[in-house]
């Protein structure tokens, strides 16, 4: 057995027999999801103007990674990934759904939300779903004790806001989402805040800043970013809110949180899209700025403060971190792309991923591994889908060159083939899952 996989049955263990010693139960999980955030979009990640100062905080207090990963550049695969710890093209989700859509996530997949409910935790989905609107496919079918929100993006129509399998507003009123979001996140903690409650389990997906925007009055003109600054600035508060409760309420050094996003900035919209920062391109992309996001880990008492990650990480790690952190086993019947964080998290090791594989739709478009990254196929933005085919492929050294401006791919001809040897060993291991339209 090698020394990573004991250091990190030694994490799981230590972390086990401490909390039977003291007779606590397991630790709450929070996962705080933004739609549209780019790596730019914050101020701990570099942005002048916008203000978040409890997402400030959130990184001092815990750790902030630098180069963590969705698994796609648009929203439907890249929450499937989440939630299943699975590549899309594995679950079939590989492209958007919409009000149209006939499929969704299938009845066979795990998601963290079933894996922890049958490990007794309360489970509530709050927000932007996208994940299927018929009814097979709704949060409450598939781990959720609970669910309010939209079942898809809100610029699509018809859009109603949703109580459990209940619509209760059409049409909604998208100025004061985020802040109704808070109030049922609020409102779910104080009911599970009891030494005797169950532990939880809250998936909170904002529906902002994906387009159209709007703030209410309370947050609106804030920003001297201007409306975008303005909905980034009200998650902001809304994280912070979060966070306070669980301080307030002696819940922090018992409750994991995560706040990342689903995918880069939509450029196309110009100011209403937000920043990649220093990565090349947004949302629809593969290019770095596409997928590259924010990554926050917060645990008072257990992740060190003020920690700054450069290993590399991804959205589908968060599925075996959090079954472990309950107590659950990861399924041994499917194949899982996800690595457990908890070493690193914790302290006791580096992160456990090598390797980050780029999809747009079904098609691999690019593979990283350590700091070289090959690109097989380019596009910006997903409505043009202007595509180059690279043949050899674009090569870059992303720890040097985090902007991708420099190819190197006749420098290392070596390195170039054998990342196309790593694309081709990918390729034929991954079973399709059937597409969901």
């Amino acid at each position: 057995m090698s020394r990573l996989v004991l250091s990190a049955l030694a994490v799981t263990l230590v972390c086990a027999e401490a909390a039977h010693a003291a007779g606590q139960k397991p630790p709450n999980i929070v996962i705080l999801y933004a739609d549209d955030i780019g790596y730019g979009d914050l101020g701990c990640y570099g942005h002048p103007t916008i203000r978040t100062p409890q997402i400030d905080r959130m990184a001092r207090d815990g750790m902030r990674f630098t180069q963590f990963y969705s698994a796609s550049p648009v929203c439907s695969p890249s929450r499937a990934a989440l939630l299943t710890g699975r590549l899309p093209i594995r679950t079939g989700i590989n492209r958007v759904l919409n009000p149209r859509s006939l499929g969704g996530i299938q009845a066979d997949e795990i998601t963290i939300g079933d894996a922890l409910k049958r490990k007794g935790y309360a489970t509530l989905c709050i927000g932007k779903w996208h994940l299927g609107h018929l009814a097979p496919y709704r949060p409450t079918r598939h781990g959720f004790d609970h669910y309010y929100g939209l079942l898809y993006s809100n610029d699509m129509q018809p859009l109603s806001l949703y109580r459990d399998d209940e619509e209760v507003e059409n049409p909604v009123h998208q100025a004061t989402l985020t802040e109704r979001y808070t109030e049922e996140a609020l409102r779910f903690i104080k009911a599970h805040d009891r030494a005797d409650s169950s532990p939880f389990f809250l998936y909170l997906a904002y529906t902002m800043p994906h387009v159209p925007l709007a703030a209410s009055p309370r947050f609106a003109g804030r920003s001297r970013r201007g409306l975008y600054g303005d909905v980034v600035e009200t998650i902001d508060w809304s994280v912070g809110q979060i966070l306070a409760l669980l301080r307030d309420r002696q819940l922090a050094g018992n409750t994991f949180v995560f706040f990342s996003s689903d995918n880069g900035p939509w450029l196309s919209r110009g100011l209403h899209g937000g920043s990649a920062g220093l990565l090349r391109q947004g949302k629809g992309s593969t290019w770095e700025g596409g997928v590259r996001e924010p990554g926050i880990a917060w645990w008072p008492g257990k992740i060190a403060p003020a920690g700054v990650a450069i290993d590399l990480a991804a959205t589908m790690d968060l599925f075996p971190t959090c079954l472990k952190l309950a107590g659950a086993e990861v399924p041994a019947d499917r194949a899982i792309d996800g690595k457990d964080l908890l070493p690193l998290l914790l302290g006791r090791g580096k992160g456990q991923r090598e390797v980050i594989f780029y999809y747009i739709d079904r098609d691999l478009t690019a593979i990283r591994r350590g700091p070289w990254k090959a690109h097989f196929i380019t596009q910006i933005e997903f409505g043009d889908r202007v595509r180059d085919l690279h043949d050899p492929p674009l090569l870059f050294n992303l720890e040097q060159d985090p902007s991708e401006k420099y190819n190197l791919t006749a420098e290392h001809p070596e390195i170039v083939a054998d990342l196309i040897k790593e694309a081709e060993r990918h390729r034929s291991s991954v079973k399709p899952g059937k597409p969901q339209t």
